[in-house]
């Protein structure tokens, strides 16, 4: 009787979508079945998802308004959600009846998905992370609102010619965006330029107004984010900017045509594109403002929630804290100083007490180039009353430290939040950690260094603000949608608990990490998973590939301390063994490399480079007979991510260590069973510990050894003269084996490792070659390759971004979960 009810259920959910996706081609796209579209089909079926996200999205909205309530702010410059349909599906618990109603309609629910254009609203991992966080806010059922940017194009396209990157305008709003609802009513007003005055009030109290230059609109634009299975849709609110007055009619009036729209070309610039090229001082004052731009909005719609809630300003700590996300929003600690004092008449103090208690500040990097600096002159120009407010800032924590730390005027010059050496500057990580009551690295051992090195002084002074909080992904979107055979897998054998429980119900696999039975079950999805991914890869590179062959692969951000080039050398060390007829113990690997470099790096586009003319070299070479074989996948993003993760045999994560903060694409392989060659660095540490040594190929120095090998002088040059392997590899290179005889095309690269080799490519090059022999070892072995993978799989759980928000929830926000 059970079972009956359960499928006529099942029934009545299957028609009640078809009826919605056909009532929105018909309502909202004026469309017939017989003359849709395939991006049509996806568009009803978006707005069908929509419509039961948004039932929940308005009573979660009503329940946000109880006075007890804490609401989190999650302050981010990126958010890189991925398509959104598939996930809606999971997550609404609807996929399977979706995938019938669209059946019935004629279509393939996996050609709909396709259509979705990914919003590009964010470079990478930190992106990312903040999406998945998101999902699990909403999915542990956490009050809380994700704080952006609207960016009307993206990160760009990544297109490959003659091996170099090229970029290419990422257009992905030019078919429309179902998923979002244009809020115009919550709309705030931002200040840009101009100058401050003095004033003192009819009760005798210092003022200041600012006299801004421009004055700019944010437009709030709301995506439901669907928690899983639990009827709580959880709100990203991004901001577009508009002019005040978008159209001047005098001006039209007098034939000043460009005058005419001039404040509106100005306004929308600010939220035009992610992260524009800073290197002129133009692009700079674009990437201030439009930081400013979005955290102001931000804070003044908290003001607006906090209205709404009937509560008090005083009581605002208490209602709402705000996480910044790496140093991009660390103006909001001035910025909300500058809403308390200059619109709201609170004391200073009063107004300091209250913003420490609201910020907590999470860093993401140890590199110094990625902790924001701002140049004063810029700085003031664009931004005087938050300079002013810094200045006051940084003025009153001196006077703290002086008193602290008497005479030491050297840790003054390192604590300030000016820096006053040469060309002077604001240094946006000292006032996101000096406003924060909470400040957490992202791994074990980012976390420990940023102690250590990065904000030592800082830790002595305050060692009881500073927490760790390990990165963690979605198991909903990087298992369950993108992996569906595993998902399959591993719900027939333990439940579908581990979808919500990772921690707790992952675990559960290892019983049958020596089944045999299990094992071929196991390595046929893995098989399944890899020729798809072949398939696509001769479908978008041209290059086919052996799906038995190990899938190597790397793909990330394409950055030197990521050392896409260490892996490089290492296929150029195979390649040369092949042709010098010592091949023995080289199992056939297909090396596959995505990512894209930033437009102004030279080097890391001079790598994608290299990679493309290896790839060239050893895939047409017949003497190689197919036992390597070298891809660079384009345009690597979340939607590519869903064939790449899955596919891989070994997920490569070979930073320099103490250079990558956590990572996260470590987390996505090896959930999705790909074993790890790694440094002891980020969240490759805590990810060996929980799988085991035994089951990760760590080689290379640790942090501590690469800081003493720079401290005591570090000759590159001399191991390349004395590790003959190496130095054919590079004399490869530099003769132009893979560049058709032309010896200046990596030129820079090859100066760049003999002479400074600032991540210590060379050092641990023979420690990596050595590592990737056992790597093969235990590959020719495919029972025990993988009894490891379950092993690794089955140890994931603590990598769930839930147990991460769980940690932020306990610890910094002091917030209820579910």
């Amino acid at each position: 009787m059970t079972n009956t009810l359960v499928q006529n259920e099942s029934i009545n959910k299957v028609e009640e979508i078809k009826d919605s996706i056909l009532e929105h081609l018909c309502f909202n796209l004026g469309k017939s079945p017989r003359i849709a579209t395939l991006h049509d089909w996806y568009m009803a079926t978006a707005y069908a998802a929509r419509e039961r996200m948004m039932r929940n999205f308005v009573s979660y909205t009503e329940k946000m308004q109880n006075k007890k309530l804490k609401i989190v702010g999650y302050l981010s410059a990126e958010f890189l959600m991925g398509p959104h349909l598939g996930n809606a599906l999971i997550n609404l618990g609807i996929e399977n009846e979706t995938k019938k109603a669209v059946e019935q309609l004629g279509i393939n629910l996996n050609d709909v998905l396709e259509q979705e254009e990914e919003p590009g609203l964010g470079n990478g991992g930190l992106g990312r992370l903040a999406a998945c966080y998101l999902d699990s806010l909403a999915t542990l059922q956490v009050p809380s609102v994700g704080y952006g940017i609207r960016y009307e194009f993206g990160i760009f396209d990544q297109t490959i010619r003659d091996g170099w990157q090229v970029e290419v305008t990422d257009k992905w709003l030019r078919n429309g965006n179902p998923w979002e609802i244009v809020k115009p009513e919550l709309n705030y007003t931002v200040k840009l330029g101009g100058h401050t005055e003095s004033y003192t009030d009819d009760k005798g109290n210092y003022r200041v107004k600012w006299m801004a230059e421009s004055e700019i609109k944010g437009i709030a634009y709301d995506t439901p984010v669907p928690g899983y299975k639990n009827g709580v849709t959880g709100i990203l609110r991004l901001w577009k900017s508009e002019a005040v007055e978008s159209f001047d009619f005098h001006a039209f009036d007098k034939g000043d045509y460009y005058g005419a729209v001039h404040e509106k070309v100005f306004s929308e610039n600010i939220s035009k594109v992610l992260y524009p090229n800073d290197v002129s001082d133009e692009g700079k004052r674009l990437r201030l403002s439009q930081q400013y731009f979005f955290v102001s909005c931000s804070l003044q719609n908290a003001f607006h929630i906090l209205n709404l809630r009937g509560l008090s300003i005083e009581e605002f700590p208490e209602s709402m804290t705000f996480q910044l996300n790496d140093t991009h929003p660390s103006i909001a600690i001035a910025e909300l100083m500058r809403l308390l004092i200059d619109e709201h008449q609170v004391s200073w103090d009063k107004a300091w007490d209250m913003t420490k208690r609201t910020f907590a500040y999470t860093n993401h990097t140890l590199l110094p180039e990625a902790l924001e600096k701002w140049s004063l002159p810029l700085f003031a120009h664009v931004l005087p009353r938050p300079l002013e407010i810094i200045y006051e800032i940084n003025s009153r924590f001196l006077l703290t430290i002086r008193d602290k730390y008497p005479g030491d005027e050297d840790r003054v010059k390192r604590m300030s939040i000016i820096d006053e050496r040469g060309n002077k500057s604001v240094r946006m990580a000292h006032l996101a950690t000096i406003g924060s009551h909470a400040i957490n690295g992202v791994s074990a051992l980012h976390t420990k260094l940023l102690k250590q090195d990065v904000l030592h002084d800082f830790y002595e002074l305050e060692p009881e603000i500073f927490f760790n909080v390990t990165n963690g992904v979605t198991p909903r979107r990087w298992i369950k949608l993108y992996n569906p055979r595993l998902a399959s897998l591993v719900t027939t054998h333990i439940g579908e608990g581990w979808v919500n429980h990772l921690e707790t119900d992952l675990i559960k696999l290892e019983q049958y990490a020596n089944d045999a039975s299990f094992q071929q079950a196991w390595h046929d999805v893995k098989r399944q998973n890899k020729t798809d991914l072949a398939d696509l890869i001769q479908t978008v590179v041209g290059t086919k590939v052996n799906p038995d062959s190990l899938f190597d692969i790397q793909v990330k951000r394409i950055h030197e301390y990521k050392r896409q080039h260490l892996n490089v050398l290492y296929i150029a060390h195979l390649y040369n063994r092949i042709k010098q007829k010592r091949a023995e113990g080289i199992v056939p690997r297909t090396f596959i490399f995505g990512g894209k470099a930033a437009p102004g790096y030279f080097m890391a586009k001079l790598i994608i480079k290299l990679i493309n003319s290896v790839a060239e070299t050893v895939n047409n070479d017949p003497e190689v007979n197919g036992l390597i074989k070298v891809v660079f996948f384009p345009d690597f993003n979340v939607k590519n991510g869903a064939h790449v993760y899955k596919a891989a045999d070994l997920s490569e994560q070979i930073s320099t260590a103490g250079k990558e903060a956590s990572g996260t694409g470590n987390m996505k392989f090896a959930m999705n069973g790909a074993l790890t060659i790694g440094t002891f660095d980020g969240a490759n540490i805590e990810i060996m510990e929980c799988v085991g040594e035994e089951n990760f190929f760590l080689f290379g120095l640790h942090a501590a050894e690469v800081a003493e090998t720079k401290a005591n002088g570090y000759w590159p040059y001399d191991i390349y003269n004395n590790d003959q392997e190496l130095k054919q590899v590079i004399d490869m290179i530099q003769s132009g084996v893979f560049s058709h005889g032309d010896t200046n095309v990596f030129k820079p690269f090859v100066d760049s490792l003999l002479n400074v080799d600032p991540f210590l490519v060379f050092k641990d090059f023979r420690a990596y070659v050595e590592c990737q022999e056992k790597v093969s070892a235990a590959y020719a072995n495919q029972k025990v390759w993988t009894k490891m993978s379950i092993l690794n799989v089955a140890r994931m759980g603590m990598f769930s971004s839930d147990r991460s928000i769980k940690d932020y929830c306990e610890n910094i926000w002091k917030v209820a979960h579910g």
